[in-house]
């Protein structure tokens, strides 16, 4: 059985997707985009669109009742490889030994354009 996450503390799906679903004890949280969700406003420097995404994922996680310790892996899209050290600096901030597992790609667009997106999947009861 799926159960979907949704908050308004993140922005809301563009298309026909969940902003995360809940399915055992495992969480799989979209693509979130450096949009705020108060505003609309989309972040155009990387260190603050990837402070922007994160916050993002972290709300939905948090509607779910789990935490970032709680992601064991994410994806990281990027419009340009260039922006990875900035992009990495910021992300690391949300992140503690033991790491996620991750992937990062450079994709040729985003939706709205954005700079950067992720999406995780968190696992209930991890630490």
């Amino acid at each position: 059985m799926k159960e979907e996450i949704r908050t308004v503390n993140a922005p809301a799906a563009i298309g026909p997707y969940s902003q995360a679903l809940k399915s055992g004890n495992t969480v799989f949280v979209s693509g979130c985009l450096p949009v705020d969700p108060k505003t609309g406003e989309i972040k155009t420097e990387i260190k603050s669109a990837t402070k922007q995404m994160m916050e993002n994922m972290k709300a939905v996680l948090m509607e779910a009742g789990l935490a970032m310790t709680d992601v064991v892996k994410t994806t990281v899209f990027v419009s340009d490889l260039e922006m990875f050290a900035d992009m990495n600096s910021v992300y690391a901030e949300y992140f503690e030994k033991p790491y996620p597992a991750r992937s990062c790609v450079q994709v040729a667009r985003l939706p709205k354009d954005v700079l950067v997106e992720a999406e995780c999947i968190a696992v209930i009861g991890q630490l």
